[in-house]
This record gives C-alpha cells, sequence and structure tokens, in this order.
C-alpha cells in the first residue's frame, strides 16, 4: 500500500488528520513497533509513550504521531515520514485493518468439510478443511470459516464474518454481519439449568437460542450459552476478550467492552457502552446501566445505576473503594486500641 493511499485513508478516517511529511511515496508492506519496524514499514507513537526514546532510531518509513508541533518540525527537518493525527492509536487500527485483510484469502470450500445438502451457503465463502455444517444451516456472502469449526443445524450466519478454528455454533444460534469470532469460543452451549429435587438436581431443558448482533467480537475459548426459552444476546459493537462465560439469557447492550475473565450469571442485563475490567463476577438478573465501568475483580450482586463507576467486592462506588482500601492495611492498629478502649 502506497504512502499516499494510507494518507488518504486516514484523512477519511476517525483520527482527526492534521498533516504529513510524504518524502517519498514509498509501499508499505508491514507494520511494527517503534524500535522494531524497518524500511517499508509503518509504526505510531502516542505522546509521552515510554518508547519515544526509539523515535530517532527507528528505521520505520512511517511514523504516525500526535499534533506535537515541535516533533512535527524536528522530524520534517530530518526527513522523517510521518502521518500527523489527533489520535495516533485509531489511526495505526485503520491503518492495520487494511493492510492484514484477508482480501487475498482464496475463497473455496475445501474437499473434507462435510455440508449436508440441506444448508444453504452463499457465494464468495471460505471454508476450511474439516468444516461440519449442518441441515438447515444458511451461511451469507463473503464469511470466513477456519478449519475445524462445527456449525449445527438450523444456524444462521449473516455476511462479512470471520470464524477461526475449532469454534462450535450450537442450533438456533444467529450471528449477523462483520463478527469475529476467535479460536475455541463455544456459541449456544446449554445453559447451568438444574432445579434443586428430593436432594438431588434435575435438569431444565435449554431449548433457547443465542443472538450475536453486527459488529461483534468475541475472543478465544468464551462459552456464551443458551437459555430454557428466549435468547443469550450480545449488542452491536459489543467487544469480548478471551476466557469469558455469558450466562443464559443475559442481554447485552450495544458497544461494551469486557476483559478476560470476567462471568455474567444467568439472566443478567447489561446496559449500552458498560466496561467490565479482568475478573468481574456479575451475579444473575442483575441489571447493570448503561456507561457502567467495575473495576477488576469487581463483585456485583446488585443493580448499577447508570454512568457509576465501581470497584471492590461487594461493588461499591469506587471513590469509596479507594478511601476504604486505603484503611485495610490500618485495621489491625486499629482494632487494637479498640480493645484497649474496651478494657479500660
Amino acid at each position: 500500500m502506497l504512502f499516499s493511499e494510507i494518507i488518504e485513508l486516514i484523512k477519511n478516517g476517525e483520527s482527526n488528520y492534521i498533516d504529513s511529511n510524504l518524502i517519498e511515496d514509498i509501499d508499505i508492506n508491514g507494520a511494527a513497533s517503534l524500535e522494531k519496524a524497518e524500511i517499508n514499514q509503518i509504526t505510531f507513537l502516542e505522546e509521552n509513550n515510554i518508547i519515544k526514546q526509539h523515535l530517532h532510531s527507528t528505521r520505520a518509513s512511517v511514523i504516525i504521531i500526535s499534533n506535537n508541533k515541535t516533533l512535527i518540525n524536528k522530524l520534517k527537518e530530518e526527513s522523517q515520514g510521518i502521518i500527523a493525527v489527533s489520535n495516533p492509536r485509531v489511526a495505526f487500527a485503520e491503518v492495520l485493518e487494511v493492510l492484514y485483510k484477508n482480501q487475498n484469502k482464496e475463497r473455496s470450500i475445501d474437499k473434507s468439510a462435510t455440508i449436508h445438502k440441506g444448508a444453504h451457503i452463499e457465494e464468495n465463502c471460505y471454508i476450511g478443511s474439516n468444516v461440519f455444517i449442518g441441515e438447515g444451516a444458511k451461511i451469507g456472502h463473503n464469511n470466513l470459516i477456519y478449519p475445524g469449526v462445527v456449525i449445527h443445524e438450523d444456524v444462521q450466519i449473516g455476511s462479512n464474518n470471520i470464524i477461526h478454528s475449532n469454534c462450535v455454533i450450537f442450533p438456533n444460534t444467529i450471528i449477523r454481519d462483520n463478527c469475529v469470532i476467535n479460536s475455541n469460543t463455544v456459541l449456544g452451549s446449554e445453559g447451568f439449568g438444574f432445579i434443586p429435587k428430593n436432594g438431588k438436581w434435575e435438569k431444565m431443558p435449554q431449548k433457547g437460542g443465542v443472538i450475536i448482533n453486527n459488529n461483534v467480537e468475541i475472543g478465544t475459548n468464551c462459552c456464551v450459552d443458551r437459555p430454557s426459552v428466549g435468547d443469550t444476546i450480545i449488542g452491536d459493537g459489543t467487544k469480548i476478550d478471551n476466557l469469558v462465560q455469558i450466562g443464559h439469557g443475559v442481554i447485552i447492550g450495544k458497544n461494551c467492552a469486557f476483559a478476560a475473565q470476567v462471568g455474567i450469571a444467568g439472566g443478567a442485563t447489561i446496559g449500552d457502552g458498560v466496561i467490565l475490567a479482568g475478573q468481574v463476577g456479575v451475579n444473575n438478573r442483575v441489571k447493570v446501566g448503561n456507561n457502567v465501568i467495575a473495576s477488576s475483580k469487581c463483585g456485583i450482586h446488585s443493580d448499577v445505576q447508570d454512568g457509576e463507576i465501581i470497584s471492590g467486592f461487594p461493588a461499591i462506588p469506587n471513590k469509596l473503594w479507594l478511601k476504604s482500601s486505603s484503611i485495610f492495611k490500618k485495621l489491625p492498629e486499629i482494632a487494637k486500641k479498640l480493645r484497649q478502649l474496651d478494657n479500660k
């Protein structure tokens, strides 16, 4: 991809293009970090990043930088190819999306794939080796389905999705458009539904479905369970890290972000724009409002209102948690003094 083409890409993107220095319209064929980049590669540098020390030793042909006029002028004097934007990270992401797009992947169906005659597959799809597609499954156009994927009967998959190796997609699951499902993730597995009866556990049949809406990305080794009735739903634009468990009947809003090892119990409702950091746990049937932020290892046992920032176990407002946690190490001393007062 030519340097000039990258400039046009960023101008039309979301990073707010400011300036550029096109010394030579060189072909950019890869990307790397500032300290490891080579000729014909592009990199980026955010303001005050610790790797700034490598700025004048990098071999990168193009550097995406922030709007630092002093730095821009200095790099221009050094004949360094640059693109200045308000948000270098966003610009770099836009470039990576184009540089490494799977547009050259051969669109074909491997001979070892097992596809039921009652399944329907539209054009321009790649279906890798040992893929299984069951009866009544509907696969839209321009999907990449990598080796070892199992798609059960009556699954519906829209267009422009990427499903990586060894994923399992159970019946009554719908994946809409532009989603990425990473390796070993299971969609539509049975919800953990058991009824206590006479000292034993009786199984509640799990006959519902899962709906993955547009532009969702799910990491590796995640589980999204189906409920006994109804659907587990993940809203448009939500991003889910590795090793996340989403219980049966959970409803997740739009543009949420969940870090690794988040666990959401059955029937919980998560609003739009919610951020759950690593190892956050959400109790069953809890309602978490829009734009809530929960810090790492937070235990959410009760409903949370819109816009709250919470921490701790059980979860409390973040500012209160910070004050409380600063006292924890003093508790033995405080307890000792209280005992001394009681003995007087």
